[in-house]
């Protein structure tokens, strides 16, 4: 009896700290031109930490919205923005910055082109819809 009490006491305590992983949120930001979203999306990101500390997101670039995760890559409207800082800030505080290698391939660019903080996706599309159904995600468009 003494077995199927402690049994039943490390399953529920297991079970309450799977809930409390469950309830996380999880949020997918997609970038695909970073002239009109880069700025306002990372201040997005920011904000969204601001009041929801614990939030698991993940940053998806293809297509134009690479770019503000090119070295040096800075705002066009305002040149005192510089990506890197901003993206660094967020990477220490979770985020992940993923970019699309289909799009590398097809725009010609180098992996090595890109802040440290860049990871790699084999295509962003697919990797946005792996987030959202398979990991339960949710969707943000900047």
């Amino acid at each position: 009896m003494n077995r199927l009490i402690r049994f039943i006491t490390l399953l529920a305590a297991g079970l309450a700290l799977s809930g409390a992983a469950l309830a996380q949120d999880k949020v997918v930001y997609h970038i695909d031109n970073a002239e009109t979203q880069a700025t306002k999306g990372l201040r997005n990101v920011r904000n969204h930490l601001d009041v929801a500390p614990d939030t698991k997101i993940t940053v998806v670039a293809h297509a134009e919205g690479v770019d503000f995760l090119m070295e040096g890559a800075k705002d066009k409207k305002n040149p005192n923005i510089e990506y890197a800082s901003l993206v660094s800030a967020l990477k220490a505080r979770g985020v992940h910055f993923e970019v699309c290698e289909i799009t590398l391939r097809n725009r010609s660019i180098k992996k090595d082109q890109f802040i440290m903080d860049a990871e790699f996706t084999p295509s962003g599309v697919a990797r946005i819809g792996q987030l959202q159904l398979r990991e339960k995600h949710a969707y943000i468009k900047p």
